[in-house]
């Protein structure tokens, strides 16, 4: 076995270049729309794309924002509770988080056209912020793998990716962690948690590697994964309409994004041996934060007195993205320590890689409609997003070229339909809704359909409003250990249960 080495320094920051591992989950991450917005929007299950009168409905149509006939603003607290049910070699797990937080914040302005001779008798200005995604999140996943260690994750690197050669046994033996390049810290920190060893240990330049987990199977596996941040928009919109029956607006959105996600994975092995490594847990922490801008244009026209009919166009959004990652081992080793002390491996360092972009799919949303006088309303919209354009750059990356050809191989359009109601009864409002996203894969296993409900009420005190809104979605999932080099995933259930309260006040 090799010797011993317990690398620490003091904590610092080191740049190196864009090789970190980047997998589809962090393009669909920001590719998936989730239902947001105030309690109205969310108790119609954000039907409103040919209903507007709603500062969330302008990030369905930006048409929407023209509806209004009075200045308005209004602000959304919610309740964000997400549940999470793992299965994992028979083994189940639940998990779950909740948060409070201010999702939706905004106003709109009317600037009526006291001019009868124009048909464009108003246009609106309107600003809203709002929590696009909650990322706080927690799941748990423990089962016994037969057959298959996380061995496979480190050694991977030690003896190459495709077109790479392996890492020679001198570099492992005397590099410095911040030396290296992502490829090779990997390997690094599996052999200094004692996962492999080198094929010829007498040879500096050996690179073909052999795990030291014992092979016999059985290999108990933890995952706990804990995030943190939000994914906000902040959206410009103006609108106009014409004889109160054609509506028209533009949106200009900028995004910005801060994610915390700390993985920690743990194997042990049933080894009754007094020597050989009985555990090893690594930690990864990835700090993600960047921006983005997007437009969006949208139009809506009534029909007739009751019927309206919606078209919006939201562009892609184009990310520009950092990371900032910090991992270490810990591992149980008779012959490391003879007393099984831990023998961890921390470089205390933060590897800052050089900022890489994201571009999300464009989205159609085709939108009906019908309001009974100020009674009722019921609407429908069917939307359209091929998640197969979702692109990372630079494309002169390998890795990230790699990327892009797998989600055009694999990931497909899918489509989105939202249906919402409204029951008016003298001041209460009574609403109910439903919406269901198909998987962006073409084979649904990675990731599922979607489905939700939702319901509020609301009171209309004259010149302010109070809503309450609750909703409800569930998707399925697989779900990777660890991100490469253990194909095993478990099958988890995520159940979003949200609570939105709003108050619009009209000025």
């Amino acid at each position: 076995m090799k010797k011993i080495l317990i690398y620490g320094c003091f904590l610092f920051t080191t740049f190196i270049s864009l090789s970190q591992e980047i997998t589809p989950n962090e393009g669909l991450r920001y590719a998936i729309d989730n239902l947001t917005g105030s309690a109205r929007f969310r108790s119609m299950s954000g039907a409103f794309g040919a209903v507007g009168g709603d500062l969330s409905a302008i990030n369905v149509n930006p048409a929407g924002s023209a509806i209004f006939s009075y200045n308005q603003a209004s602000v959304s607290f919610s309740n964000f509770n997400i549940r999470n049910s793992s299965s994992y070699f028979g083994t189940r797990t639940v998990e779950s988080d909740h948060d409070l937080d201010i999702n939706q914040a905004g106003g709109v302005f009317v600037f009526k056209n006291n001019n009868s001779s124009s048909g464009w008798n108003k246009f609106n200005l309107a600003l809203n912020y709002e929590n696009n995604s909650n990322f706080d999140n927690q799941f748990y996943t423990r089962g016994i793998n037969p057959s298959n260690s996380i061995d496979g994750y480190f050694l991977r690197f030690a003896n190459g990716l495709p077109n790479e050669g392996g890492i020679f046994l001198n570099v492992l033996d005397t590099a410095f962690f911040d030396e290296l390049n992502f490829i090779d810290q990997q390997a690094f920190l599996g052999y200094n948690a004692y996962m492999f060893n080198p094929v010829d240990n007498e040879n500096p330049e050996n690179s073909v590697y052999v795990s030291n987990v014992p092979t016999d199977g059985n290999y108990y596996q933890e995952n706990y994964t804990f995030a943190t941040g939000y994914n906000g928009k902040v959206t410009g919109n103006i609108a106009t309409s014409f004889k109160d029956r054609l509506f028209i607006g533009l949106n200009l959105n900028a995004h910005f994004t801060d994610l915390t996600n700390t993985i920690s994975i743990y194997e042990s092995y049933d080894n009754n041996s007094s020597t050989g490594l009985r555990s090893v847990q690594f930690d990864t922490e990835t700090y993600t934060y960047g921006g983005g801008f997007s437009f969006g244009v949208g139009v809506i026209g009534k029909i007739t007195k009751g019927l309206r009919l919606g078209l919006a166009y939201e562009s892609p959004t184009w990310y520009s993205l950092n990371d900032e990652v910090s991992q270490r081992t810990i591992t149980y080793c008779a012959d490391c320590d003879p007393n099984l002390n831990p023998v961890i491996f921390d470089p205390n360092i933060i590897m800052v890689f050089e900022s890489y972009k994201i571009q999300t799919p464009s989205k159609l949303t085709g939108s009906f409609a019908y309001v009974f006088g100020d009674k009722a309303l019921i609407s429908i919209d069917y939307a359209m997003k091929d998640y197969s354009k979702t692109t990372f750059r630079p494309k002169s990356d390998s890795q990230l070229e790699s990327i892009n050809s797998f989600m055009s191989a694999n990931l497909d359009t899918a489509a989105e339909i939202k249906v919402g109601g409204e029951i008016k009864h003298k001041r209460w409002s009574f609403r109910g809704g439903y919406r269901f996203e198909e998987s962006p894969y073409k084979i649904d296993t990675a990731m599922g359909d979607l489905t939700g409900y939702s319901g509020g009420i609301g009171f209309d005190f004259g010149i302010s409003r109070l809503d309450l809104a609750y909703a409800y979605s569930r998707r399925k999932m697989n779900f990777d250990l660890i991100s490469s080099g253990l194909n095993d995933a478990s099958r988890l259930t995520a159940i979003n249960n949200n609570v939105t309260l709003s108050y619009t006040i009209k000025f």
